[in-house]
C-alpha cells in the first residue's frame, strides 16, 4: 500500500456534512442521469432505427439483430471501463474519476450525432458507431462506482440505502430524457427522423456533459476515501486484490442482477422492436408507455430504496425479484394483446418489480466490499452482469421469438434469471445498518 503523506481536512459540523451530502446526492444523480441519456439513446435508436440505417441490406429480423450486436458491444466494454476506473477511483478518489467518466461518455454520445449511414459511406458508418459505442461503454462501466460511492459513502448509517438510490435514479431520468427527446424530435421532424430527426438528441449530449461537469467540479472527496488517504491504506493494485480478497463477492454482486437487468433491457429496449415491428403497435404510443413508466420510477426506486433501510438490503431484493418472475408472463401476456391501452399499462407497471430490486441494490453491492477496494469491486460485479444479462438480454429475445413465435418464450427466460438472482441474493453479505468505514479484513 501507498505511504505518501497526505494532509487531513478540518472536521466537519453536522450542518456542513449534512451540506456536502446534499451536493454529493445531487451530484451523483445529475451525473448518472446524464450518462445514462446518452446510453439510454443509442438503445431506443438500435430498436428503431439503427438497423435501417447502418444495415440496409438485411431482412428486418437480421438487421435488428445487427443492430442490437451494436448495442450489446455497449455493454461488453462496461467491465473494462470498470476495471480503468475502479482502479484510478480506489487510487486517486472518487471525485477525479467521476470528471473522466462523464467527459468521456459525453463526447463519444455528441460524435453519434455525425456518424454516416450506410447510403454514404457503406459498413464503415456502422464500424464508426460500434467505436463509439465502445467508448460509451467504458464511459458508464466508470460512473456507476463512483457515482454510488460518492453518495453512500457520505451518508449516515440509518439511511444508506435512501441514499444510495438516487444515483440509481439517474436510471430512469435518463430513461425518461432519452425518450422525451425521441419522441419530440420524431414528432417534429416526422418522415424526416431517419433522415436527420434522430441525430438531434445525440448533439444535445454535449449541453448536459457541461452542466454535469460544472456541478461535480463543487464538491468534497468522500470522508471515507479521505481516510484511507490519512491513513496510508491506498492500494497499488485494487484490481487485483480484489480479485484476491473478494472474488465471492464480485460474482454474486453480477449473478443477483441477472433477474433485474436482463428484464429492464427487454422492458425499456427490446419493447421498441417488439411492439412497433413485430405487433406494429405505434412508435409514439410505445415512446409514451416508456417515459410514463420512467416517471413511475422516480418515485419507486427511492421508495423502494428507503423500505430497504427498515425491512434490509436482502429481503427487499428477494420480494422484487419473485414479483418480477411472476410479473413477466403477464407481461407478455398483455402486450401480445395488441390493445394499445393494454399494452400501455404493462410497459408502465413493468419497471415497479425491477424497482424492488434496483432501489436497494446499489447499497447491497458497494456495502460488500471493503472500504480501500470498494470502486473496483463494486463496479466490477455490478459491470459484469453487462455482459451475461443486459447485454445479451435483446439479442435473446429477439432469437427466442424467432424460434418460438411466442412472447413467453421470452417470459420463461426472465423466470431462469429471476432464480438465478434468488441464488446470489442468498449468499449475498448484508451491512444494513452496520459501519462501513473501517476495513473488513482488519
Amino acid at each position: 500500500m501507498s505511504t505518501a503523506a497526505v494532509a487531513t481536512p478540518p472536521v466537519l459540523s453536522a450542518p456542513e456534512h449534512s451540506a456536502q451530502l446534499r451536493k454529493a446526492v445531487i451530484a451523483s444523480t445529475i451525473g448518472t442521469t446524464i450518462e445514462w441519456y446518452d446510453f439510454f439513446l443509442y438503445g431506443t435508436a438500435a430498436g428503431l432505427i439503427f438497423g435501417k440505417l447502418y444495415f440496409p441490406n438485411q431482412e428486418p429480423l437480421t438487421a435488428t439483430l445487427a443492430a442490437f450486436g451494436t448495442y450489446f458491444i455497449g455493454f461488453a466494454s462496461r467491465p473494462v471501463g470498470a476495471a480503468i476506473f475502479g482502479h484510478y477511483g480506489d487510487r486517486i478518489g472518487r471525485k477525479a474519476t467521476l470528471i473522466a467518466t462523464l467527459l468521456l461518455m459525453g463526447i463519444a454520445t455528441f460524435l453519434m450525432a455525425f456518424v454516416p449511414t450506410y447510403e454514404s459511406i457503406g459498413i464503415w458508418g456502422a464500424v464508426i458507431l460500434t467505436v463509439l459505442r465502445t467508448i460509451q461503454g467504458i464511459g458508464v462501466g466508470g460512473e456507476w462506482g463512483g457515482s454510488v460511492l460518492l453518495a453512500t459513502e457520505w451518508s449516515r448509517q440509518h439511511q444508506r440505502g435512501l441514499v444510495a438510490s438516487w444515483p440509481q435514479f439517474g436510471v430512469p431520468a435518463g430513461l425518461f430524457l432519452a425518450n422525451l427527446a425521441i419522441l419530440a424530435f420524431s414528432t417534429w421532424s416526422g418522415d424526416q427522423f431517419a433522415a436527420w430527426g434522430w441525430r438531434i438528441p445525440f448533439a444535445l449530449s454535449i449541453v448536459l456533459v457541461g452542466i454535469g461537469l460544472w456541478i461535480r467540479l463543487g464538491i468534497l472527496e468522500t470522508p471515507v476515501f479521505q481516510q484511507l488517504l490519512d491513513q496510508n491504506r491506498i492500494e497499488k493494485a485494487p484490481i487485483v486484490e480484489v480479485f484476491k480478497k473478494q472474488p465471492k463477492e464480485i460474482l454474486l454482486s453480477a449473478l443477483l442482477r441477472m433477474g433485474q437487468q436482463s428484464p429492464f433491457y427487454i422492458f425499456t429496449a427490446y419493447i421498441f422492436a417488439y411492439a412497433v415491428g413485430t405487433l406494429h403497435l405505434s412508435r409514439d404510443m410505445v415512446l409514451s408507455a416508456v417515459l410514463a413508466a420512467s416517471f413511475v420510477s422516480f418515485f419507486s426506486i427511492p421508495l423502494f430504496g428507503y423500505l430497504s433501510d427498515r425491512i434490509g438490503r436482502r429481503r427487499m431484493y428477494v420480494i422484487g425479484a419473485v414479483l418480477l418472475g411472476l410479473f413477466g408472463f403477464l407481461y407478455f401476456g398483455m402486450v401480445d394483446s395488441a390493445i394499445p391501452w393494454v399494452v400501455f399499462l404493462a410497459i408502465v407497471l413493468s419497471l415497479i418489480p425491477h424497482d424492488m430490486m434496483y432501489g436497494p441494490q446499489a447499497a447491497l453491492i458497494a456495502e460488500a466490499f471493503t472500504p480501500r477496494l470498494r470502486y473496483s469491486g463494486s463496479s466490477l460485479g455490478y459491470q459484469f452482469a453487462s455482459v451475461i444479462a443486459g447485454g445479451p438480454a435483446p439479442l435473446v429475445a429477439t432469437a427466442l421469438f424467432a424460434a418460438y413465435h411466442s412472447g413467453y418464450a421470452i417470459s420463461i427466460y426472465l423466470a431462469v434469471c429471476v432464480v438465478i438472482t434468488l441464488i446470489a441474493v442468498a449468499y449475498m453479505p448484508d451491512y444494513t445498518g452496520r459501519d462501513i468505514s473501517s476495513e473488513y479484513d482488519d
